[in-house]
């Protein structure tokens, strides 16, 4: 997967900062890019750092690139955290699995999860591939776990 970074040349003109394929530090979850609030579009320095359940809750916003083999059934690792997160399936589906429920979804599917438990489990014959951006937020129930 290409990853596009626009930002300014040393004119201050509109540019390609970055033009490749998408960084991965790790199997499942990777940054394509991150920032603080409000965010600053000045520089070149690279945000794709390699990720950590703990840049959930540093007050940053982070857009990942997660894919989960297939056949990760079993018990999905139910979890909650600080953040508002908008999801796009791509590619293959995977099960959403709540306390009270779980639904399937497929490429093409949004998803808005607003800070409540919940896990991910691939029980298809291919990789599961989403999209997600996280976004502080003040906690719900219990609040976070991770």
């Amino acid at each position: 997967m290409r990853r596009v970074v626009t930002g300014l040349n040393a004119e201050g003109r509109s540019c390609i900062v970055f033009d490749g394929e998408v960084p991965r530090h790790q199997p499942a979850a990777n940054l394509i890019w991150r920032n603080t609030l409000p965010a600053d579009n000045s520089g070149e320095a690279e945000a794709a750092v390699p990720y950590d359940m703990g840049l959930l809750h540093d007050g940053g916003v982070n857009f990942i690139l997660t894919e989960l083999p297939a056949g990760l059934g079993g018990e999905a690792f139910l979890h909650a955290t600080d953040t508002i997160d908008y999801l796009v399936m791509i590619a293959g589906e995977v099960v959403l699995v709540l306390e009270t429920g779980e639904v399937t979804l497929r490429a093409g599917d949004f998803i808005v999860d607003r800070g409540v438990i919940h896990g991910w489990r691939n029980d298809g014959t291919e990789t599961a591939v989403f999209a997600s951006v996280t976004v502080p937020a003040l906690p719900v129930g219990k609040g976070r776990t991770v």
